[in-house]
């Protein structure tokens, strides 16, 4: 039975070598929360469906989901206020895994959003706490329509799937910033281009002429780039 598990164990690793891969070859942050997601759905045994659930200012943001089932959860936990990401997220133990072995039975801490799961045909829900910065927070959840479905050895298998997810994650996030940074200096640069050949200023006045319109109008000076792009000209 042992040579059963470790077998199961060293490919579910070559998986997760291979879904690191995967996930850094993205090209962009919603792609590798999508991919994130039916990920989970296609390694862990049990997982009918899965999605990752953001937390921003107070308001639930549901990044990915695989399957409707995580989409009505995702929204319950937001209008709701309560429910087992809540609870991880404000954990004062430093969980950062939660599993609910059975969702039938009551919960009392979040009834409303329990009631509601039935409902919905949930039977076992287990997630993972992804990143928490100050009161936002992220968790991958895996879902089940089935009562006991995640064991301790799922348990394992979820925390290391989140841990590739959030380096890919925290990697992705990192790619996209460094992109649209890139792409200001790339149009602010156009912009003063147009300037200096159209109105014949240096590249400090033409600068000053970006910044002035930018602060004045309270426009991100990006944004002011793209419309001498678009327009040729200076603002007017």
């Amino acid at each position: 039975m042992g040579g059963v598990v470790a077998v199961e164990w060293r490919e579910f690793a070559e998986q997760m070598a291979l879904l690191a891969r995967d996930l850094l070859a993205q090209d962009s942050v919603q792609a590798t929360l999508d991919q994130i997601a039916a990920s989970a759905v296609k390694l862990v045994e049990g997982c009918d469906e899965a999605g990752i659930l953001a937390v921003r200012k107070g308001r639930a943001v549901s990044l990915a989901a695989c399957g409707d089932m995580v989409r009505e959860a995702d929204r319950l936990q937001g209008e709701l206020r309560e429910g087992p990401c809540f609870d991880l997220a404000r954990s004062k133990n430093g969980d950062r895994l939660y599993r609910i072995a059975d969702m039938t039975q009551p919960q009392p801490t979040w009834q409303r959003f329990a009631a509601e799961a039935r409902r919905l045909g949930m039977g076992s829900m287990t997630g993972v706490l992804l990143y928490t910065d100050n009161d936002d927070f992220g968790a991958l959840n895996l879902y089940s329509r089935r009562r006991g479905a995640f064991g301790k050895d799922i348990e394992t298998a979820g925390w290391l799937l989140a841990s590739h997810a959030a380096v890919a994650l925290d990697s992705a996030r990192t790619i996209d910033q460094l992109e649209h940074a890139m792409e200001s200096r790339h149009a602010i640069g156009e912009a003063l281009g147009i300037l200096r050949e159209r109105h014949g200023l240096s590249e400090d006045d033409a600068f000053d002429v970006l910044r002035r319109f930018s602060q004045d109008h309270n426009i991100k000076l990006r944004d002011v780039a793209q419309r001498v792009r678009a327009e040729g000209t200076a603002p007017a």
